[in-house]
């Protein structure tokens, strides 16, 4: 998974900061592609223990509470 950089910047204006520099970009958005995975993986645990392989919305919020 690759986060594009010009949506990293569209977070960061929207977040209420003008600019960022590249090199923060970058790490910002490798950060949230981490952190994605990692609530990707627990929703996963969670689909799965619930006998399913569709992650639901709900899945997605109890991997949170564990994340």
């Amino acid at each position: 998974m690759e986060l594009p950089i010009l949506e990293v910047e569209r977070f960061v204006r929207e977040a209420g900061a003008q600019r960022i520099t590249e090199a923060a970009g970058r790490k910002m958005a490798r950060l949230l592609e981490q952190r994605a995975e990692l609530i990707i993986e627990k929703a996963k645990m969670v689909a799965h223990y619930a006998g399913r392989k569709t992650i639901t919305r709900e899945d997605i919020l109890l991997a949170l509470e564990f994340a």
